[in-house]
């Protein structure tokens, strides 16, 4: 795993990279783009029901955000949203529950000099049509945003009161794309019930080289519903690093671009095709540096994610 000292070199090792400009990949459903100094490809993978590429490495904020507007919190946000940025991550995904989360974000986002290329996410996690309404209002004054690209409903919260709205909201223009989430690896069925009979843009929930029980039905659906996945919780709240913290990286790992363990767990994720994006949350800027490593070079096939398995389930 790097260290703290290593943050300011890796840092601007990825400002350079950002800096670069960035063509799409010629050929239709290529999920990656290259950069013209023929560095290693930047990792796009399409949302379905559009066809837009994301980056496959975004950011969530449960906890890490969720702290006092002091200037030294606020600094300290900032560096790790600036490497977010540079490592060229888009996607945000807040919610109402997160506490100071969303105020955060839109604290940081306009103490930016330049505003990057942003995916600005949240969800609604109420009952009831007006608060429902009045949640997402407060969540666009709180982030700083005039038109969220995702609003999901939180832990499927009367998720067809607030489906129905958001649906307007889509018709209206009021936000880009509506979904739905769980957070806690629980619901899936309740979950899967909606995404057979709703038209979601995505879903979201946990998935991680332990926790692998989204692969058996959720992400399959997924893939043939044609639903953008989102995945919280990839280092099943740091537990993975207990497993592999004494251990050296595996040659595997070279072969995947990973120098750290965080970017070998966070590829084996990438390494399912229905995955969309991965949104770990840190307040760390040595873990986001670490982080956007992974959003860059190659991904497993099915025998070296195979491997993956097999290597972790050794340690």
């Amino acid at each position: 795993m790097i260290n703290r000292r290593q943050v300011m070199q890796l840092g601007a090792g990825l400002v350079a990279s950002s800096a670069l400009s960035v063509r799409a990949a010629a050929e239709e459903g290529d999920t990656t783009v290259t950069s013209d100094a023929g560095d290693r490809p930047l990792i796009q993978r399409p949302i379905p029901s559009s066809g837009e590429l994301l980056p496959v490495m975004g950011m969530g904020t449960s906890r890490t955000f969720d702290t006092a507007g002091d200037p030294a919190s606020l600094a300290n946000l900032k560096e790790v949203m600036q490497l977010f940025f540079a490592g060229s991550g888009k996607v945000i995904d807040s919610s109402p529950m997160y506490g100071n989360a969303e105020t955060r974000v839109g604290d940081v986002l306009r103490a930016m000099e330049t505003m990057p290329p942003l995916f600005a996410a949240t969800k609604v996690w109420t009952t009831g049509r007006e608060r429902g309404i009045a949640q997402m209002e407060e969540s666009a004054r709180r982030m700083d945003v005039k038109i969220f690209d995702l609003i999901a409903v939180h832990n499927l919260t009367d998720w067809k009161t607030q489906l129905a709205t958001l649906q307007q909201w889509k018709e209206e223009g009021r936000v880009r794309y509506v979904g739905i989430t769980t957070s806690h690896g629980r619901d899936h069925e309740p979950l899967m019930e909606v995404m057979r009979s709703e038209p979601l843009d995505f879903v979201q929930f946990s998935y991680n080289i332990e926790d692998r029980e989204a692969e058996r039905a959720l992400l399959p659906l997924a893939q043939d519903r044609g639903i953008a996945t989102m995945i919280n919780r990839p280092y099943q709240r740091g537990a993975l690093f207990g497993k592999s913290h004494d251990h050296p990286l595996p040659a595997l790992a070279a072969e995947l671009d990973c120098s750290s363990w965080a970017q070998f767990f966070l590829k084996f994720i990438l390494g399912h095709p229905a995955v969309t994006c991965i949104i770990p949350a840190t307040a760390s800027p040595t873990h986001m540096a670490d982080n956007m490593l992974a959003n860059f070079g190659r991904v497993p096939d099915t025998s070296q994610r195979a491997e993956m398995l097999k290597i972790f389930e050794s340690l």
